[in-house]
């Protein structure tokens, strides 16, 4: 029977192994031991430097940042938002009650827009208060709401007037009248850097004070108000997840090892490589969104693996009676080949996000191969470099904890039990979990691919709720725009051109799912209407006196396009795109009508309709392509078909577990699941790659695989199973954040993390015994 006590036996063992399968880059950690003080200078001027670096991070909070790529659709919308800035730097102010119309409430709703306007750096402010009555002949229209409102029946029958109005009904009114919609618009500068805290602070207050007392509810949502709220949310999940890595790290490290030397061993090196990978991301130019936000956690799931599977290893070579500088060499040439190829195939997973069409999942996946390269490096040196400098007393050491290590120990008596019932029957537990493992890749395989614009925007905060009043009220808070380039010549008030504008404006209108219609034929209907008139110089006469940044809403500078634009509801992808794509369709007709036109549906929603599935479901490929291309890395690496095979039902199993988990709360397959699946996969393989490596040590021709196979748990199963709950705690964390989707990366992470150590307890040990039983037999028949 094992010895359930074990310490690494490969500790009396000669110095001769076999050959690394890191081929010899474990040895970089030897560098540093060599000169250990030396190694300290140079990390703290590193470190010293990475401070700077971090400075330098910005945030992109851009809501269109997930859709960013080089596709036609994405650059046609950056043009559009160029030509046409509006919705980008539009504040939407919701205002909300029964007695919204009431006159004493209606005063100082008008009193509230006054004020908006004179907020620093307000550009302009369309309200229910910018309608015109008709205008009279050869006179400019006068304001619908005069300066001293009627009182009693009057008031009444003006009220009438109001919600009828067919400039605001609908639009900045909702039809029961119990919902105002005031469009705030603000100027690019200040969107673009840290005023815009100052404005959306100021625009409260101001909401506050003159809304005091009237019983209505006041809500900002908006583009500019959505980034804020993400800027806020980002710093502040940074902060949370700092700490609880720290914390979460240091805590599980003092538990088991009871003593702070080799808490710091373990721990720091993880939270140096955090500091360092942050630092040259910031010199290298990359900002934090809603990806990057989460690389610490990841650096922290990386990195604390192999630095606790390295000081394990050390410990139970000082157990064994070895000093410390020969502990933790050998402990890096043992551990540290395996330690390479974890870091290796995470760096694979990372590539493997290099298949998406988007910049932002690109960039996140560029970002997180080079902190695993950075990873490696402060683990692999770190590691020996702090064991060696705060050790001390080896002897009293190994005295003082053989007798008496009962937290290891009874980890270690755990993994015995379990090795000794999964290579007692490894045919039929191989077959289980082949049969289990296939079930759960049909429901993966039957995963729908999800995207709400909602999911990027902290749902605990105003927009959101805000955008979900526009939604029920208004018929939405989304843009949908049509663009109708002019051919060259063509201008604007030709009667081609206005035809063509009148066309798409109807078509728009009447398409189910939009509304919220606005464009220059709504101009020229109610000057047709209420003024009688349709003759181009009073619609060029109304048009000059618009002010500026209304006109560019609808209006290109140089008079050569135009926007009809529209809104729709926040809703699943799945349900906005057949809205696109049938307005698209209906366009074809006012194309061949007008050749020469240039007419495209486009806006934030159209791109996130038409892409988000797309790339959804391109990002699952290139999943499955990374399962085959791991399992072959492996088996490279190892030399041995029977690692390729072994590692793929383990590597698989957190995978379709999770996404099991996620068809039966309805999830579906969303950006933040697809990024979190992708990089478990290659993190969840660490467990397998440690007990693979050791398995490979302990096989020897003398050695009965089975016992081979039991001695090996023994000696990475704790290690593995304490950094596992380290992990799942790092990455957990991130429920706390207000961001939908990174609470959703967060626990799919963790839950992923744990089913990893579950396949790598009771998948992969029967499958790798009975693969070792099957090359043995096929030799002995050869």
């Amino acid at each position: 029977m094992l010895e359930r006590n074990t310490v690494d036996p490969d500790a009396k063992k000669s110095e001769q192994r076999p050959m690394s399968i890191a081929f010899g880059l474990e040895r970089l950690g030897l560098i540093a031991i060599r000169t250990p003080v030396l190694s300290c200078i140079i990390l703290f001027a590193m470190v010293i430097g990475a401070v700077f670096g971090i400075e330098r991070i910005k945030i992109d909070d851009s809501l269109s940042q997930l859709f960013r790529s080089n596709t036609k659709e994405y650059r046609q919308y950056e043009e559009v938002t160029k030509r046409f800035p509006s919705t980008e730097f539009d504040v939407l102010v919701v205002v909300e009650g029964k007695t919204l119309l009431k006159r004493d409430n209606l005063e100082k709703i008008r009193d509230l827009v006054t004020d908006l306007q004179l907020v620093d750096g307000t550009r302009g402010l369309i309200s229910l208060f910018s309608a015109r009555q008709a205008p009279a002949p050869g006179k400019l229209p006068a304001a619908l709401f005069p300066s001293d409102l009627p009182q009693g029946a009057d008031y009444d029958k003006f009220i009438e007037t109001v919600k009828t109005n067919e400039i605001i009904r609908g639009k900045l009114l909702s039809e029961d009248g119990t919902l105002a919609l005031i469009v705030l618009s603000l100027e690019p500068s200040i969107v673009g850097n840290n005023k815009l805290k100052t404005t959306v602070g100021e625009i409260r207050k101001v909401m506050a004070e003159d809304l005091a007392d009237t019983g209505l509810s006041k809500e900002l949502s908006g583009v500019p108000v959505m980034q804020l709220e993400i800027r806020n949310a980002v710093e502040r999940d940074g902060l949370i997840y700092n700490v609880a890595g720290i914390l979460a790290g240091c805590l599980i490290a003092i538990l088991f090892f009871r003593k702070v030397s080799f808490m710091i061993v373990a721990a720091f090196p993880p939270l140096l490589a955090i500091l360092l990978s942050l630092g040259i991301l910031g010199w290298a130019g990359f900002s934090l969104n809603m990806f990057l936000n989460v690389m610490t956690p990841l650096i922290m799931v990386i990195s604390f693996s192999d630095s606790m599977q390295l000081t394990f290893a050390a410990r139970d070579r000082l157990l064994a009676g070895e000093d410390r500088f020969s502990a933790f060499r050998n402990a890096v040439l043992v551990v540290g080949p395996a330690c390479v190829l974890t870091h290796a195939t995470a760096g694979i997973s990372f590539l493997a996000l290099q298949f998406s069409d988007s910049d932002l999942i690109r960039t996140f996946g560029e970002a997180g191969l080079a902190a695993t390269i950075i990873a490696l490096l402060a683990v692999l040196s770190l590691v020996p470099v702090f064991g060696v400098l705060l050790v001390r007393n080896e002897q009293v050491f190994a005295a003082k904890f053989q007798s008496a290590d009962a937290g290891v120990n009874a980890l270690r008596a755990f993994c015995y039990w379990i090795a000794v019932r999964m290579v007692g029957r490894p045919g039929l537990f191989s077959l289980i979990a082949v049969i289990f493992v296939g079930g759960l890749a049909v429901i993966y395989a039957n995963l729908e691919p999800r995207y709400r614009l909602a999911d990027q925007v902290p749902d605990k905060q105003q927009a959101v709720a805000a955008s979900g009043r526009l939604d029920a009220k208004l018929t939405g808070a989304n843009p949908i725009d049509v663009l109708i380039e002019f051919p060259k010549g063509a201008s604007l008030y030709a009667p081609e051109t206005l035809q063509t504008i009148a066309d798409v404006h109807s078509m728009v209108e009447t398409q189910a799912g939009v509304g919220n219609v606005w464009s220059l034929e709504t101009l020229r209907r109610w000057l047709a209407e209420k003024a009688g008139s349709s003759d181009v110089a009073t619609l060029k006469e109304y048009v000059s006196v618009i002010p500026e940044h209304l006109v560019r809403r609808f209006i290109s500078a140089d008079q050569d396009a135009v926007v009809v634009s529209g809104r729709v509801p926040d809703l699943d992808s799945s349900a906005i795109l057949p809205v696109v794509e049938k307005l698209d369709g209906a366009l074809d007709a006012v194309r061949k009508k007008h050749p020469g036109y240039e007419v495209a549906v486009t806006g934030l929603s159209a791109i996130a309709a038409r892409n988000s599935a797309n790339m959804i479901d391109k990002l699952n490929r290139g999943l499955t392509i990374e399962f085959v291309l791991v399992a072959v890395f492996i088996g490279l690496a190892f030399r041995s078909w029977v690692v390729m095979f072994a590692c793929i039902l383990p590597g698989i199993f957190p995978v379709v577990l999770s996404g099991t988990v996620l068809w039966a709360l309805g999830e579906g397959l969303q950006f933040a699941s697809v990024v979190a699946l992708t990089v478990s996969f290659g993190l969840g393989l660490s467990a397998t790659i440690h007990f693979l490596n050791r398995l490979r040590l302990e096989t020897t021709p003398d050695v009965d695989p089975a016992f081979a196979v039991e001695r090996a748990t023994v000696l990475v199963g704790p290690a593995l199973i304490l950094t596992t709950v380290v992990l799942a705690c790092g990455l957990v964390v991130t429920v706390f954040s207000d961001l939908p989707s990174l609470r959703l990366f967060g626990w799919l992470s963790a839950f992923a993390m744990v089913a990893a150590l579950v396949a790598d307890l009771f998948i992969l040990r029967p499958t790798a015994m009975w693969l070792i039983n099957m090359s043995q037999r096929l030799r002995r028949t050869s």
